[in-house]
C-alpha cells in the first residue's frame, strides 16, 4: 500500500503531469481518448504497468467527473434519465476488471481496431449523424442494461475506444445528437472509471501524488472542453472525435500487430 501515499517521481515531473492532465482532460471531455496522452507519459516515468494503469484511472476519474458535472449543469445530461445505465455500467466494469486478471485480452486487442474503423467510416459516410435528435431505435429500459454491461465490462477489461463506442451507441440506439451523446458518454465513463479505480486502490496499485496532480489538470481541461462542446455543438465535436478514433486505431494496430 506504500505506493498509494508516496511517490518516487522527481519534483520536476509534477508540472509535466499537471500539463498532461490538462490537455488530456480537454480532449477526453470532447471526444474521448485521453488515455492515449496520459498512459504513455506515465510509462515514460518508469511506472510499472499496473501502477501506471491504476494512477491513470485515478486522474481520469477527475476528468470524467468534472465533465459529467458541467454537462449536467448545462442541461445536456439528466442524471434521472441515466441512473439505470450507471448501475449496469458499474456491474459490467467490476466484472471486466476482475476478468482481465484471469484472461488474455490479446484477441480483443486485434478486434477493437476493426470496430473503431467501422465507427469512423459510418460517421464519415453519414455526415448528418448526430446533427439532431432522432427517433430512438431501442427503449432506454433495454438499452442501458445491454450497453452498460457490455461497454462497462469492456472498459474494465481493456478500455481503449470505450467513449467512441458509447457515443455511437447513444446516437444509433437512443437517437441522441452528438452533443448529448458526448455528455451521456462522460457519465458512463465516470461510472466505469471509479469502479476500476476502487479495484486498483484496493490492491495498492496507484501513485496518489501523481494521480492527484494529473487530476487537478484534468478538472480544468474537462471544464474548458465541456464548455466548448455545449457552446459549439456537433460540428465542433465531429472532427476531434474522428481524429481521436483514428489515433486509437493506429495505436491499437501497432500494439497488436507490430511484434
Amino acid at each position: 500500500m506504500t505506493a498509494l501515499f508516496s511517490s518516487k517521481l522527481p519534483p520536476w515531473a509534477f508540472p509535466v503531469l499537471f500539463f498532461t492532465g490538462l490537455i488530456a482532460g480537454f480532449v477526453d471531455s470532447i471526444a474521448g481518448g485521453g488515455g492515449l496522452i496520459t498512459i504513455p507519459v506515465l510509462f515514460s516515468f518508469g511506472l510499472p504497468p499496473q501502477l501506471a494503469l491504476g494512477t491513470n484511472k485515478l486522474q481520469a476519474s477527475f476528468g470524467s467527473g468534472s465533465a459529467t458535472w458541467h454537462y449536467a449543469r448545462a442541461g445536456v445530461v439528466s442524471p434521472r434519465e441515466c441512473w439505470l445505465g450507471v448501475v449496469f455500467t458499474v456491474i459490467g466494469a467490476a466484472a471486466g476488471t476482475w476478468f482481465v486478471q484471469t484472461r488474455d485480452p490479446e484477441l480483443l486487442k486485434r478486434l477493437i481496431p476493426i470496430l473503431l474503423l467501422a465507427i469512423a467510416a459510418y460517421m464519415i459516410f453519414k455526415p448528418e449523424l448526430g446533427e439532431k435528435d432522432v427517433h430512438p431505435r431501442m427503449s432506454a429500459g433495454w438499452f442501458y442494461p445491454i450497453a452498460g454491461l457490455a461497454l462497462g465490462f469492456y472498459d474494465g477489461f481493456l478500455g481503449p475506444g470505450t467513449g467512441s463506442f458509447w457515443a455511437m451507441a447513444f446516437m444509433l440506439c437512443l437517437g441522441f445528437n452528438l452533443t448529448k451523446a458526448t455528455g451521456y458518454t462522460k457519465v458512463m465513463n465516470f461510472a466505469s472509471n471509479v469502479t476500476s479505480l476502487a479495484v486498483f486502490a484496493r490492491a495498492g496499485q496507484m501513485d496518489c501524488a501523481a494521480g492527484l496532480v494529473m487530476g487537478a489538470g484534468q478538472l480544468l481541461g474537462a471544464r474548458f472542453g465541456s464548455r466548448m462542446v455545449v457552446a459549439r455543438g456537433a460540428r465542433f465535436i465531429r472532427p476531434i472525435f474522428l481524429t481521436m478514433v483514428f489515433a486509437l486505431i493506429l495505436k491499437l494496430l501497432y500494439g497488436a500487430w507490430a511484434k
